[in-house]
């Protein structure tokens, strides 16, 4: 070949396979674009001292105050070496998958050989010519394949926000359910203290005694169980913020979880947010196409392989003092004498059924798996605003009425003791259904943009059962 067209193949092949590339940055704007409404941040990664720095003093700001669920993503997005370790492991995968959209490079042979008095000194340059006439499609394949992988660092973050927010819910309500178990206690100790000396001057029996003891004794245990609620869910929280030792120190949550939106998201304004695009549903057709991309190409390579060389040979004749040059192709082919390949093909098509499958299977499942975070979030919201308008309300009124009655001396003092019990109880009830609706509102958040993640809704009874036994 003349050493002109051989130059132009080279840089023909060189401009092709540069095609096939992958940037951090890209990679991180498209998952930004894809989240930013979710996350209401930006992703990024750290990859030197400055960086890090600077990530490290924005997260000492959002720790200078009281940490709200929306900074608490700020901080997981700024500190955590979680998110960090997905964004890196992400830069990997896209390089790997760019990777295989460039052709192999080629490989020089040098050979020396000597017979009598003559040297022949040989080169060839080879590479695979098939994989240089597929270049096209595996830089397709690969385009595929670094969009999977955006895809999935978007799904990626989702989730560990989501995560994020449920786990601050959990804390936050940790210390307000301890502050009225507090509460509860020292209701309690005060009945039995005054039992105790009721008893001791002859005014009370010993069984009525012993149940306010017994109370009281409850309570206790209700007490110490709180209170390690409060370090497991705090310390929860510090795990998927990322915090060191002198981070969590500076942690500090709000007294109390927000108050409910006054009016909950309509189906209708649901089903439009999830129209936009459901990641789960984008992941699912990605991995269709690049199964069905890469079984075009496996379908040729099954077969055979073909290598190209171009060889160049020197002989030199020390006796004569001779120099001759020989030049000529070699051409390298794979017999599929023992494999036709068969079992691959299979393979492939079956891995494409199967992707064709999950998708479809995503495609119907996404619809079931909005509508039942929704009536998880819309039944969450009706008994939290049933306990804020109607019980709560309630049990003020009674706890007022048994005040005027304490005060006009028509019920005891335990009595008195016993409607602050229920009335605690009624509030920490209260509590557990705001908890349960902003779990299930970040839940359906997670589904609307196609992360779906469970989120139940908790009965009433243990909360009944809790003022039963909280009464007398």
């Amino acid at each position: 070949m003349p050493r002109a067209k051989l130059m132009v193949v080279v840089a023909a092949v060189t401009v092709l396979s540069g095609c096939a590339s992958v940037n951090l940055e890209q990679n991180l704007s498209s998952a930004n674009a894809a989240t930013g409404g979710f996350t209401d941040g930006q992703l990024t990664l750290a990859r030197g001292q400055n960086e890090r720095d600077a990530l490290r003093q924005r997260a000492s700001d959002l720790l200078a105050k009281p940490l709200s669920q929306k900074d608490a993503v700020q901080l997981a997005l700024v500190n955590s070496p979680s998110l960090q370790a997905i964004v890196a492991q992400n830069w990997a995968d896209a390089s790997n998958a760019a990777q295989s959209g460039r052709i192999a490079n080629p490989i020089l042979t040098l050979e020396r050989v000597r017979l009598g008095s003559e040297t022949e000194i040989g080169r060839l340059l080879s590479f695979g010519l098939l994989d240089l006439l597929t270049l096209p499609m595996r830089k397709g394949i690969a385009d595929q394949r670094i969009k999977q992988a955006q895809l999935r660092l978007s799904s990626d973050v989702v989730d560990q926000v989501t995560q994020v927010r449920q786990s601050w819910v959990r804390a936050v309500a940790a210390q307000q359910t301890l502050t009225y178990t507090q509460q509860v206690v020292a209701s309690a100790q005060a009945s039995a203290e005054l039992s105790k000396r009721m008893q001791a001057v002859g005014n009370f029996n010993k069984l009525e005694r012993a149940r306010q003891q017994a109370f009281y004794a409850d309570t206790a245990t209700q007490l110490a169980s709180a209170q390690h609620q409060v370090t497991a869910a705090r310390e929860e929280l510090v795990r998927l913020l990322g915090l060191d030792d002198s981070q969590a120190k500076e942690l500090k949550l709000p007294e109390r979880l927000p108050a409910l939106p006054k009016e909950p998201l309509s189906s209708l304004d649901a089903g439009r947010q999830a129209s936009k695009g459901r990641l789960d549903l984008q992941i699912a057709r990605a991995d269709y196409d690049a199964a069905a991309r890469a079984q075009g190409w496996n379908t040729v390579t099954t077969y055979t392989d073909i290598e190209l060389g171009v060889r160049r040979d020197s002989v030199f004749d020390g006796t004569e003092g001779t120099h001759s040059t020989r030049r000529g192709f070699e051409i390298s082919l794979q017999l599929p004498i023992f494999d036709w390949g068969g079992l691959r093909r299979d393979a492939m098509n079956a891995q494409t059924l199967a992707a064709a499958s999950r998708l479809e299977a995503t495609a119907r499942a996404a619809g079931s798996n909005l509508r039942e975070s929704y009536s998880a979030y819309r039944t969450a919201y009706d008994i939290a605003r049933h306990y804020r308008d109607e019980v709560i309300p309630l049990r003020k009124v009674i706890s007022e009425e048994n005040q005027l009655r304490y005060n006009g001396m028509l019920i005891s003092v335990f009595e008195l003791l016993a409607d602050s019990r229920d009335q605690v109880s009624s509030v920490m009830a209260a509590l557990n259904a705001e908890q349960q609706f902003w779990l299930a509102d970040a839940a359906l958040q997670a589904s609307l943009i196609g992360k779906p993640t469970s989120a139940g809704v908790a009965g009433s009874g243990g909360a009944a059962a809790a003022e039963a036994g909280a009464g007398h």
